[in-house]
């Protein structure tokens, strides 16, 4: 459909759209969402007014159902997503307001849950965020207070009239917000210390409250074949909408270099696309078809929709559109084998199937032997001595119930009986041993029984408490070179069979008052949030 036709077609207008939420919850209607990548300055700059013009055009159009708006995308500062989404509601065009915790502390974020709420934002798809790479004057701080499972549970509290802080437990509720509430799975990953945390991860922004989905960007049709199934497979049901990135030749080399967190392009994916880039058109045709189908893929999947990013124009947007219309019901299958760009020795979680080259329902075979008792003996012999010699200790002495638990909570209310002295000699002790052994930061409230004995203040970027953040790159974190802790973890877990529970437990969310004193004493005395939970 041409410009001027979508235009024609709009006599009925943009503000008869159904909103997001009826059309994911109460239809069956394939969703189509664009993401619209915020500008730099105010909005009368050169780039705000480009922006706000494409997205009034897309917001006219019948085919385009929800506008997806970033929050400081890729760490740097940029345009509040209010400036836009204002203008788009007012226009009848629903909107998805992205928020991360990289910038705010839990206190502004639930203001940001109310404002968005007054100010007739539905819908939020809450992100941990990208770390700042970018900031006045030098780097910015990420903030990083509570995380994407921590703030679905804060915001689902809110739907729910959730008690002011200073009025916790008492009888009065507030006025519930109605904030339809969407997460992000990274699935594209290579190895099965990065896979299978995510899987566990999804898991918990589902019991939060995540009510929709969206994966993040990949060209692995079995990857995407493998969420569905695997989301069935744990009983989710819930509707999830499939990310496709529209790529470029200078898109695939930024992603295949590594800067995007948690975005991969894979050498043939990267060989492709030079190649397609040298044709006169600069390889656009290609990149709009493969992008057209990628949605007939996600369609034939069983995805509820596809959510459109790229540096497009929005006859770009159209023409995806109408390739993907133009395709035959059966298409998508050869489409599917088609696109396949994955890792070497990636790892998948059921077994491939011959016919297809999707994914089957049969569990990974490798990945179930690796679970045997001989092969979690052999996985101990791996395991540091400091991990084992950590959970002996903690079955002993920080176990409630043990004679180690009874022991340590006498001395601690006897150091809280006896003053400040005390109290600062014990809490010297416990530091200097704690940065010896984990370059303890003397946060107060420990995690470390939560990630298998890895500190989250001095080890993780984004002080990931519940699971790891999407911006993973085999293995390795997207800040530095040093190894993800929930990737460490998970592989020490998986030794003693216990990986699969890593996140079996209520949220964590770090208590700050605690900050400088004894984390012991806070575990004898109960006043950490392992003893809130």
């Amino acid at each position: 459909m041409a410009l001027s036709s979508a235009r024609n077609a709009l006599s009925l207008g943009a503000w008869q759209k159904q909103s997001f939420r009826f059309l994911l919850q109460e239809t069956k209607t394939f969703v189509t969402c664009v993401e619209l990548v915020t500008s730099r300055g105010v909005i009368t700059e050169r780039s705000g007014r480009r922006v706000m013009e494409l997205a009034r055009a897309l917001a006219q159009h019948p085919g385009i159902h929800a506008l997806s708006i970033t929050d400081n995308p890729g760490g740097n500062a940029m345009i509040s997503s209010d400036i836009l989404g204002t203008d788009l509601i007012s226009r009848g065009q629903d909107v998805i307001i992205h928020l991360s915790c990289k910038d705010w502390n839990r206190n502004a974020l639930q203001s940001r849950g109310w404002q968005l709420a007054s100010a007739g934002f539905n819908n939020v798809l809450a992100m941990s965020g990208d770390y700042p790479t970018d900031g006045y004057r030098g780097l910015a701080t990420g903030v990083f207070d509570i995380d994407s499972v921590a703030l679905l549970r804060m915001f689902s509290d809110m739907n729910a009239g959730i008690a002011p802080a200073h009025d916790q437990g008492s009888a009065h509720r507030m006025e519930p917000t109605h904030l339809f509430l969407g997460a992000v799975v990274n699935n594209h990953k290579r190895y099965e210390r990065e896979v299978m945390p995510q899987y566990f991860k999804l898991a918990k922004k589902i019991e939060c409250g995540a009510q929709f989905i969206i994966n993040q960007i990949g060209y692995d049709s079995r990857k995407q074949d493998e969420l569905l199934k695997y989301m069935a497979f744990r009983g989710f049901d819930l509707p999830v909408i499939a990310n496709v990135f529209v790529l470029g030749a200078t898109a695939a080399r930024y992603f295949h270099s590594g800067k995007i967190p948690g975005c991969v392009v894979t050498d043939d994916l990267l060989a492709l696309s030079e190649k397609q880039a040298k044709s006169p058109d600069k390889g656009k045709r290609f990149f709009l078809e493969l992008a057209a189908k990628q949605c007939a893929i996600a369609k034939g999947l069983g995805f509820r929709g596809v959510y459109l990013g790229g540096h497009l124009k929005y006859p770009d947007y159209e023409q995806i559109l109408q390739l993907a219309a133009g395709f035959g019901e059966r298409d998508w299958k050869e489409f599917a084998k088609e696109i396949r760009f994955g890792l070497p020795d990636e790892f998948y979680f059921f077994e491939p199937d011959p016919e297809t080259g999707l994914s089957s329902t049969e569990i990974n075979r490798a990945y179930l032997c690796s679970k045997t008792p001989e092969a979690q003996e052999e996985l101990k012999r791996s395991v540091p001595l400091s991990y084992k010699i950590n959970r002996a200790v903690h079955d002993t002495v920080f176990e409630e119930g043990t004679t180690g638990f009874a022991i340590g909570k006498k001395i601690s209310e006897t150091a809280e009986r006896s003053g400040q002295g005390m109290q600062r000699m014990l809490h010297g002790i416990e530091h200097a041993i704690k940065i010896v052994t984990f370059d303890c930061r003397d946060c107060g409230d420990c995690s470390l029984p939560d990630i298998a004995y890895l500190c989250p203040e001095s080890q993780c970027a984004k002080n990931q408490r519940n699971g790891p953040c999407g911006g993973t790159r085999q293995g390795k974190c997207e800040v530095g070179e040093k190894e993800c802790i929930w990737a460490l973890a998970y592989e020490r877990l998986k030794a003693y069979g216990e990986e699969g529970k890593m996140l079996e437990r209520p949220v964590v969310v770090k208590d700050g008052k605690l900050r400088g004193t004894s984390a012991w004493a806070n575990a004898f005395l109960k006043k950490d949030h392992h003893s809130k939970n």
